[in-house]
């Protein structure tokens, strides 16, 4: 039997991997290791929900309005990589995550710029992003015994989640390999100043972790998108 599902935009994963990102960034309100940290992280969140939000509207004539979007589809409709789904861990894990991605998604929307009308906008926002994760990584990868191990495992832990950032997304004209080598020597480089190393086993071009682009979550999602979509689903049609 032909399926008859309607093809996958190919600006939806930019969306979700923003707007998931975005949730898990925001589950450090009220947790953050110090007060100055909490706003940065806050604020990220808020640019990642903005990018979301343009790229669901833009969408709506395919897949309806932003909030039906973001709260009514199920998870193996969701199509954001699996990295931005992991846990935040402790303060080391999701600067590492932070990194990772945002190494990945600025020169992303550099690339998109011609064609995409937020990509100018988001590439200003995911270079403070890049810039802030780059320097806690060196601060926490060079700083006391306990800062580096911690931030050492989160490397070791999240690691195999990169390399679905650089399949292709059907629609987007991008030289992915071009991108996955640009996001490793920028990452490298960064390891070396912090003295982190890159874990043993797969390298570029062998990675193969990660189905989120194909709808498949691992654990933690489930749960992180029963509470993101709890109030809308508990509320349909409430006005504020």
């Amino acid at each position: 039997m032909t399926s008859t599902a309607p093809p996958t935009p190919a600006t939806l994963p930019l969306g979700d991997d923003a707007l998931i990102l975005s949730h898990r960034l925001g589950e450090w309100a009220g947790h953050a290791p110090v007060l100055e940290e909490e706003v940065a992280l806050a604020n990220i969140a808020l640019d990642l929900l903005g990018q979301a939000r343009a790229l669901y509207t833009g969408l709506a004539d395919v897949l309806g309005s932003e909030d039906e979007i973001a709260f009514l589809r199920e998870e193996r409709a969701f199509r954001n990589c699996q990295l931005v789904e992991q846990p935040n861990g402790d303060f080391a894990h999701t600067i590492v995550r932070q990194l990772f991605f945002s190494t990945y998604q600025q020169p992303l929307y550099a690339r998109l710029s011609p064609v995409l009308p937020l990509a100018a906008k988001a590439v200003r926002e995911t270079a403070y992003h890049r810039d802030h994760a780059e320097q806690w990584t060196l601060r926490l990868g060079d700083g006391t015994e306990e800062s580096h191990g911690r931030t050492q495992r989160a490397v070791d832990t999240l690691w195999r989640y990169t390399g679905e950032l650089f399949q292709p997304i059907e629609g987007l004209e991008v030289d992915w390999q071009e991108l996955a080598e640009e996001w490793s020597a920028g990452v490298r480089d960064v390891f070396d100043r912090a003295g982190l190393t890159v874990p043993e086993g797969p390298r570029e071009g062998a990675w193969s972790a990660g189905a989120g682009r194909q709808g498949l979550h691992t654990e933690p999602f489930g749960r992180l998108l029963a509470e993101m979509q709890h109030l809308h689903r508990s509320h349909p049609g409430a006005t504020w």
